[in-house]
């Protein structure tokens, strides 16, 4: 149970939290990497006892009530975290709703994916109104003149934008590294997996977001903290939508993959700063990505207990 835990409490964080705090880090890089912590991680704490006092100890915002604490762990709930810590590695960003939870309640699959494919198309779709009708003038000014220094208001609308999305990507997320705890926490197993969060955080942010910050800085302007932060506003309405909607877990990854996607098709229109064949290929290219998770996900969560009762017959 533990070690699941601190496999799935690290590699959840450096695959996914980049998706929300990715642009904060690119836009932000010239200041101190424990400043960026401290914000971010006093976000942490508030989602976690918020969450631990009103739901009676379930920081997990009730979206693990579909999947049923084991009664004896074994070898084969350590699989899913261990393969998604080699995947953060090789930069890949994979749906940790599909490769974690799905160990645990197999049945519940096509619900999750079928939330996470509304999700991805529903963010394309709203990128690229955005990016093509409404934000169209502030993204052209963003790119042909770009600051020396970032304005103050700018500075504090993004920190703000951050601090919305990342609470929301929190409660969506936390049932990815808590379905390894009992679904009732007592205070000294909330404070554990608080020091333990803090620490592998700690480590994320020391090395700028890791591997899979690639996925971000190769996207028109993510540097710019103006166009961070409507990008950050953006993420934040869909996912408080979805948290609204019901409590199926669901891919963040897609999600967020959805918005860039639109997004970069929309501004490769609109000013031909790169060629739409290249930002295809930059969408497709991360779609396929997605897809690799998932099928990894489908072949380990329906083939390791094929295999554990192979090997125990």
């Amino acid at each position: 149970m533990f070690v699941g835990f601190l496999l799935a409490s690290y590699s959840i964080v450096a695959n996914d939290t980049i998706q929300t705090l990715g642009t904060f880090l690119s836009s932000n890089s010239r200041r101190p990497w424990w400043v960026l912590w401290l914000f971010a991680c006093s976000v942490l704490l508030a989602v976690f006892l918020y969450g631990w006092t009103a739901n009676n100890g379930d920081v997990a915002y009730g979206r693990l009530e579909k999947f049923p604490f084991p009664e004896n762990f074994s070898w084969i709930y350590i699989i899913p975290p261990f393969v998604l810590l080699l995947l953060t590695n090789w930069g890949i960003p994979v749906s940790t709703t599909f490769l974690i939870l799905t160990v645990f309640a197999p049945e519940n699959l096509t619900s999750m994916v079928t939330k996470s494919l509304f999700g991805y198309v529903l963010a394309f779709t709203i990128a690229i109104l955005v990016y093509k009708f409404v934000t169209k003038a502030l993204e052209k000014k963003f790119l042909t003149k770009p600051y020396k220094e970032p304005p103050i208001e700018w500075v504090t609308l993004q920190w703000v934008s951050t601090a919305f999305l990342w609470s929301q990507w929190l409660i969506q997320d936390l049932a990815n590294i808590f379905a390894y705890l009992p679904r009732t926490l007592n205070a000294p197993m909330l404070f554990f997996s608080m020091f333990v969060m803090l620490l592998f955080h700690a480590i994320i942010f020391y090395r700028s977001g890791g591997a899979i910050q690639k996925i971000v800085t190769t996207k028109t302007n993510t540097q710019d903290i103006r166009s961070a932060t409507i990008l950050d506003f953006i993420y934040g309405l869909i996912l408080l939508f979805f948290k609204e909607w019901s409590k199926i877990p669901m891919s963040t990854t897609w999600v967020f993959l959805g918005l860039l996607a639109g997004r970069e098709i929309a501004i490769a229109h609109n000013f031909q700063n790169r060629e739409l064949k290249d930002a295809g290929r930059i969408v497709l290219s991360d779609a396929l990505k997605a897809l690799a998770g998932l099928t990894i996900s489908v072949i380990i969560a329906f083939g390791i207990p094929i295999l554990a009762n192979m090997i125990t017959k």
